[in-house]
């Protein structure tokens, strides 16, 4: 782009623009060249009194001199950042050196200008300036959006307690400390380990992982830790065992709970040494990684009992993370169907489909004793069996369908206007839960003869209808 085009473009909307500079004239400069295209443009001389205003908030750039009494260009640009203030911060330096401008970027300038300076060279530099926070917030509204389609690192949920796991995630992924995920079948165990693997420093070397329930001890043993030829039966070549491939990245034991107390011990010594020793070997090798282990056994109630060490426990249970059941959640439930629904609509090549409101209550009512694995593939299902473009009960399996609709909240809300709704969907659910049994006991009275039930309660029989197509029930009730 040429310099006289730059000239001619405008910023696309006005700036607040702070300058603090102990030379009036580069505040008075920016002012003529500036203000007359529609910016705002505060100028103080006093390096005291510009902090004061650069941290209060509200500018869109901030120029600050590198050379001033009292209080310099860096540190002020260190003031700024460690307030958290969003304004971005452009060094005005008489004393250029690649030094000074390399420091000052590297402490989160988002560039540089030189005196002398003229009106074109720093309106070139604002439209650099503001095309660079505009790609920043456009990164970061992409971020948001896909937050909110495809969920925290895959994981979908909004609820507190799911907020909590995102947050222990995040907290314990960059350290190499031994994590223990809980939490009952189904809930994503798996998928936690793969977020803590891909937002550590170990993310491009290996993840390995290892069912401690499909292999009986001995064979675990030298899936874990590797055999030599000849060392037992079968054994015909040397073996690498998983935590030497595992080497630089990271290990996963998935049911943990089931190592046998001779496994423990051995497990426990490869974490306190970080060597490991094939299984008939005398040699023990070096092994960096960082292990993951996870249960949906109670570990504390297992040492207890004498079937699981106590050592290796502490030794496992540094971060704890505890991912919640299904039914301890159910405000995530709408959108995990959503984002569930679409997927495997788009991966069978079927339009999107939408629910019932009748349905959605079917469905968030439910227990989810599969937690979200039982919730993924019933609409997998869904999605590749239901005909219709509106998902109605009668789609759903006889287990959700005909499952009586739970009242109970687990988890209370924090505002008033969000209580209020879930009263209101709890008296809907409950409403319709009298509705679905009314029906039944009246077509169980007629022997199924829908003409006979719709005229003993005293409605037309398309109502009736209609009804029994709503809760999904048909005339064959026989209990």
């Amino acid at each position: 782009m040429s310099v006289s085009n730059v000239e001619q473009e405008d910023l696309p909307e006005p700036q607040r623009i702070l300058v603090i500079d102990d030379e009036a004239v580069v505040g008075l400069g920016c002012r003529r060249s500036l203000c007359p295209e529609g910016h705002e443009v505060e100028f103080h001389e006093d390096s005291r009194a510009g902090v004061e205003a650069a941290l209060s908030g509200g500018f869109d750039v901030i120029l600050v001199d590198l050379m001033m009494p009292e209080i310099d260009g860096l540190e002020i640009l260190r003031r700024v950042k460690a307030a958290g203030v969003s304004s971005e911060v452009v060094i005005i330096t008489g004393h250029s050196t690649v030094e000074s401008a390399v420091e000052a970027m590297k402490k989160g300038a988002a560039d540089y200008l030189s005196k002398p300076f003229s009106p074109n060279q720093l309106k070139m530099l604002l439209r650099k300036v503001w095309e660079r926070s505009a790609l920043i917030r456009e990164n970061a509204a992409l971020r948001r959006e896909l937050e909110v389609d495809h969920g925290f690192e895959g994981m979908i949920g909004q609820s507190r307690s799911m907020e909590r796991v995102f947050s222990l995630i995040k907290r314990a992924a960059p350290s190499d400390g031994t994590v223990l995920v809980t939490g009952e079948s189904g809930t994503g165990k798996e998928m936690v380990v793969q977020a803590i693997h891909r937002l550590s420093r170990r993310r491009d070397h290996p993840l390995l992982a290892c069912d401690c329930s499909a292999l009986v001890s001995s064979l675990l043993e030298s899936e874990l830790f590797g055999h030599v030829k000849g060392s037992f039966s079968g054994a015909i070549a040397t073996k690498q065992g998983l935590f030497e491939a595992a080497h630089k990245g990271t290990l996963f034991l998935d049911e943990v709970a089931n190592l046998s107390l001779e496994t423990q011990g051995k497990l426990l010594r490869v974490l306190e040494t970080k060597r490991v020793r094939k299984v008939g070997d005398t040699a023990e090798r070096e092994v960096d990684i960082r292990l993951i282990a996870a249960t949906n056994q109670d570990l504390a109630e297992m040492v207890t009992e004498g079937t699981f060490r106590e050592d290796l426990y502490y030794r496992l249970n540094v971060v704890p993370i505890y991912l919640p059941p299904l039914r301890e959640r159910p405000g995530d439930i709408p959108r995990l169907v959503t984002a569930f629904l679409g997927r495997y609509c788009k991966r069978n090549k079927v339009p999107i489909k939408s629910f019932t409101p009748e349905t959605m209550s079917r469905i968030e009512s439910y227990r989810w004793p599969g937690n979200v694995r039982e919730l993924r593939n019933i609409l997998e299902r869904i999605a590749i069996l239901c005909d219709s473009d509106r998902i109605e009960p009668r789609h759903l399996p006889p287990e959700i369908r005909e499952a009586p609709v739970q009242s109970s909240v687990t988890q209370l809300p924090r505002s008033w206007d969000d209580f209020k709704r879930l009263k209101q969907q709890v008296r809907d659910a409950a409403g319709q839960e009298l509705e679905r049994r009314f029906l039944i006991e009246a077509l169980q009275r007629s022997g199924g003869n829908v003409s006979k039930a719709a005229e003993d309660v005293g409605m037309q029989r398309t109502n009736f209808h209609a009804l029994m197509r709503k809760y999904g029930l048909t005339s064959d009730i026989t209990s």
